[in-house]
């Protein structure tokens, strides 16, 4: 235990934490952590936490918004790989958000289940409407329009509505129960086409 001590400065303990924390709910789920074990995992005192936070609830949300921003930067990289008006950078959009739900499905399920029940977050729902906001451009980049254009703001909201419904089904292992014969890319190939003709006149 010394010795994992001796890895951490006081510049990093706030992200060791909230990194000790995310592993905590990936393993035990979002109510299976304490700000103890937490502080056991990342080898500090369990009076540390509290010079950066000043709850268990400051912390938990602390790590949704560090998810939020690992979602944003892959979706954002996952759309940058295409042109404008590619199909294909529609598919990858909604497969990076697949993939971190099954990647960070504690975070991902905390994210849009329990992130705003207890408190006002305004930092959590401004870091919720960036990821949005990606989607929004990507389907304005699309069509041609402007972001602020209804058509682009129904059609945004419209594929989030999809990939985010598959999200969870995967997650929850209703897909598979279902017995649905169409793959994954297939689905986002549909969905993408259903909302988003290859057309910029639409």
């Amino acid at each position: 235990m010394i010795e994992k001590k001796k890895k951490y400065h006081h510049g990093d303990l706030k992200e060791q934490l909230v990194e000790s924390v995310r592993q905590l709910i990936e393993s035990h789920g979002p109510d299976g952590w304490s700000i103890a074990e937490a502080c056991r995992s990342a080898g500090v005192s369990t009076a540390a936490p509290y010079k950066h936070f000043k709850d268990r609830e400051e912390i938990l949300h602390e790590v949704i918004l560090s998810g939020m921003r690992r979602m944003g930067e892959a979706m954002q990289a996952a759309a940058d790989a295409y042109p404008a008006g590619d199909p294909e950078r529609i598919v990858a959009l909604g497969k990076s958000y697949i993939d971190f739900a099954r990647s960070e499905p504690g975070i991902f399920a905390l994210m849009f289940g329990m992130a705003g029940s207890r408190i006002e977050a305004p930092k959590l729902t401004e870091e919720g409407r960036g990821k949005f906001a990606i989607v929004i451009r990507v389907v304005a980049e699309h069509m041609g329009r402007s972001q602020d254009d209804p058509a682009v703001n129904a059609r945004a909201y419209a594929l989030w509505c999809a990939v985010h419904g598959h999200s969870f089904l995967a997650l929850d292992g209703k897909a598979d129960k279902t017995e649905i014969t169409v793959s994954e890319d297939d689905y986002l190939h549909l969905v993408g086409a259903a909302f988003l003709p290859p057309t910029k006149t639409d």
